[in-house]
């Protein structure tokens, strides 16, 4: 019979992605991990794998996280507009709120591991494709409503809302000017048109 570990595997996990998340892939050491985990290396080795299984287990649970949260946050309010622009201005809050900027674990990954790792490259893709159809379905929540009116598809606005995410995300780790990113968001939710009023 195995040894019950003695720690919290998720606990433990959860730590490994708040360092990895801070200092990135190549960054952080094994003595960083266990340091900041709490566990030795052969219970790092022996739970999770190299360091490599571990930044994607770490990864993963990132992902899932943060996509689950995403889709909270967009069906937490009456109209579609709305729901975009607090989404949007609150990614910005949160980033601009902190010391330094940590920006998304998973677009990190995207620039730090995805050119040149194949399966980082896939997992980061995923990632961003599961997040295009959430926003889809929160556009065709619209659309059907009477709310919205687009000239594209729900897709492919969904797609470019992505695009546009990951784009303000990665520009607001050099710290520019919070008026240049709040009218970057007044500009992108323009590509979420009102329907005309009904008899008008």
């Amino acid at each position: 019979m195995g040894r019950t570990r003695e720690f919290d595997e998720e606990k433990v996990l959860e730590a490994a992605m708040q360092l990895f998340w801070e200092k990135g892939y190549e960054a952080t050491s094994l003595s960083d991990l266990t340091s900041k985990m709490g566990i030795q290396r052969p219970s790092i080795y022996s739970a999770f794998g190299d360091k490599k299984e571990l930044f994607e287990a770490a990864l993963r649970k990132y992902t899932m996280s943060r996509a689950s949260l995403i889709r909270t946050r967009l069906q937490n309010h009456p109209t579609v507009k709305e729901a975009f622009r607090t989404f949007f201005e609150g990614i910005v809050a949160e980033e601009y709120a902190e010391d330094r900027s940590r920006g998304c674990f998973c677009i990190n990954t995207m620039v730090e591991l995805a050119p040149h790792d194949e399966k980082f490259e896939v997992l980061t893709r995923e990632h961003q494709m599961y997040l295009s159809v959430i926003f889809q379905e929160t556009i065709e929540r619209g659309i059907q409503s009477g709310e919205l009116e687009i000239e594209v598809s729900a897709k492919a606005l969904s797609q470019s809302l992505i695009v546009s995410l990951i784009g303000l995300t990665v520009i607001m780790k050099a710290r520019p000017e919070r008026s240049f990113i709040d009218n970057t968001i007044d500009v992108i939710l323009t590509q979420l048109k009102e329907a005309p009023v009904r008899g008008k």
